[in-house]
């Protein structure tokens, strides 16, 4: 499995001959190094509403024909603009043929914006993301802030590789993502949603030292892991 970094929460997995994309805020996200109309996933998995989140997906997916998979009112607002969307919920998993997915709770907020008509779209409870695929667990949090489940996930899981917001306003600062490293207990760390706006700014580094010994890297966008 190799898995790539592209900036705020962006990203890509790429296993068992598919290629997914987590969250893929690439049209006006500065720290990314994607192209929208080049990326070609066959599948997105999406954590929340918010417009920095879901991004380029209704594009991305028609142009494409990917199949989506998001939080059920998520899912329905997507599936009403013609798009293959399958629906979950928190604490729900299902198996798919590109792999294992479950829904975990986020303490966050979900609701899309329609900039041009001023109106704001409820879409259901954020959430994070376990994914499952050749023995191998990533957990994307999503923006969540801290919680003391946490540690059942970890306890419940072994995570391979953790995405953990840092950025604080908004999600976990580093001091509350230091302690959510501790609780999941994962193999290997990376920082996400920092340093896109400047109400974000953090040091990815500084917080990647402050976990040790939990080894970690603020990747740079389109660093990969191999796991």
């Amino acid at each position: 499995m190799k898995v790539t970094y592209h900036g705020h929460s962006v990203v890509h997995i790429e296993t068992n001959g598919k290629s997914i994309l987590i969250d893929p805020f690439i049209t006006g996200n500065g720290a990314c190094d994607l192209e929208a109309d080049k990326v070609k996933p066959d599948v997105i998995l999406l954590t929340h509403g918010h417009n920095d989140h879901v991004g380029d997906t209704v594009d991305i997916a028609k142009r494409n024909g990917s199949f989506v998979v998001a939080p059920f009112e998520l899912a329905t607002y997507l599936g009403w603009q013609g798009i293959d969307a399958h629906p979950m919920h928190i604490g729900g998993a299902h198996t798919f043929e590109f792999g294992w997915v479950k829904l975990t709770q986020a303490f966050h907020g979900s609701a899309y914006t329609e900039e041009e008509n001023g109106n704001i779209v409820y879409t259901g409870m954020p959430a994070g993301i376990l994914f499952e695929s050749e023995g191998k667990t990533v957990y994307h949090m999503g923006d969540t802030g801290l919680y003391s489940d946490m540690k059942m996930i970890g306890e419940r899981n072994n995570i391979d590789l953790l995405f953990v917001p840092i950025g604080d306003n908004f999600t976990m600062g580093p001091e509350d993502a230091k302690q959510a490293v501790q609780w999941t207990n994962p193999g290997y760390v990376v920082p996400i949603h920092y340093n896109t706006f400047p109400l974000i700014n953090q040091d990815g580094d500084a917080f990647v030292e402050s976990i040790a010994p939990t080894k970690g890297k603020a990747l740079s966008a389109g660093e990969s892991i191999e796991l």
